[in-house]
């Protein structure tokens, strides 16, 4: 993997009312608290409290407009996250593709054991002390 995992980042991307935030942001590109408060089903004080998180996280920055807070969403940190996701995931295609390759050859071996097994037995060797006709 090229890219370190940021556990914080993830832990603030983990939460559905988060990103459902983020989402706001990157359609609205700026947004208060309180305009978030009314179109998320939860308070304002819950979406200040999200809001601190995604702040930690670098995902969000507030910009003071007037006496207002805008929250904007960080682009390069949310490109961040998803080249950590596109790591993560080529990281696990690839654990899984040997599994895969794992689970085939055991198969192979099952399957070659099961034909020895399906194959007749050979017969009593017949002896050739027996007189011979002649």
């Amino acid at each position: 993997m090229s890219t370190t995992v940021d556990d914080e980042l993830w832990s603030a991307l983990g939460d559905p009312t988060r990103r459902r935030m983020l989402d706001v942001l990157v359609g609205q590109g700026a947004s208060t608290a309180t305009s978030l408060a009314g179109v998320l089903p939860v308070t304002r004080q819950a979406v200040a409290k999200h809001l601190l998180v995604l702040e930690r996280a670098g995902l969000v920055h507030a910009v003071t407009v007037g006496r207002q807070k805008q929250f904007r969403l960080d682009e390069a940190q949310l490109r961040r996250a998803m080249a950590q996701l596109a790591d993560v995931g080529a990281a696990w295609d690839a654990r899984l593709s040997r599994v895969r390759r794992i689970a085939e050859a055991i198969q192979q071996d099952l399957d070659g054991s099961q034909e020895q097994d399906r194959s007749p037995a050979p017969g009593p060797q017949e002896s050739t002390d027996e007189p011979q006709e002649g």
